[in-house]
């Protein structure tokens, strides 16, 4: 006959193991999800458009979000971490981001949503750049999931452009 002691320790084995195997297969459910989210941005208005004492130019923007984001979330998702970038280029960068607005999204119930906002944060390239610039908006995201590593993705939309005059 086994002791106490062996017994004990072959059923503490057994259940490690069965909860290691649940924990890979939830693991597993979760990165079997494909989402597949939406967004639009209007720009509705160039508020102002202004070159500074410094040189730099600014530039306020209406903007119309809408977006779908709903099919991020699962059982796993604890919040999603969505922000809108200016994308453009200029003769020394290849790659200029701004930040112009970001929000957190802590439940699927508020992951579809239409927002008429002014850039959040100020949207100033350092030089003289800006004038006729074609720019893109593109919306980030990063899953913050409740274990796990995270997700992060994008949206480009193309074809808006600044005025050649300040205003």
């Amino acid at each position: 006959m086994h002791s106490f002691g062996y017994r004990a320790n072959a059923l503490i084995t057994l259940g490690v193991t069965v909860l290691a195997l649940m924990c890979a297969m939830a693991s597993l459910s979760d990165n079997l999800n494909s989402p597949t989210p939406s967004a639009q941005v209007q720009v509705l208005n160039v508020n102002w458009f202004q070159k500074q004492r410094n040189g730099n130019e600014e530039v306020s923007l209406t903007l119309n979000i809408s977006a779908d984001l709903q099919s991020m979330f699962t059982w796993n998702t604890k919040q999603v971490f969505v922000f809108l970038a200016a994308e453009y280029e200029t003769p020394k960068n290849s790659l200029n981001q701004v930040s112009l607005w970001d929000d957190i999204i802590p439940s699927k119930e508020r992951a579809k949503f239409l927002i008429h906002t002014t850039n959040k944060y100020r949207f100033i390239d350092q030089g003289s750049n800006l004038q006729g610039k074609e720019f893109n908006l593109t919306l980030h995201w990063h899953v913050m999931p409740k274990t796990g590593k995270m997700f992060a993705d994008k949206i480009v939309m193309t074809g808006y452009r600044l005025p050649e005059e300040y205003r």
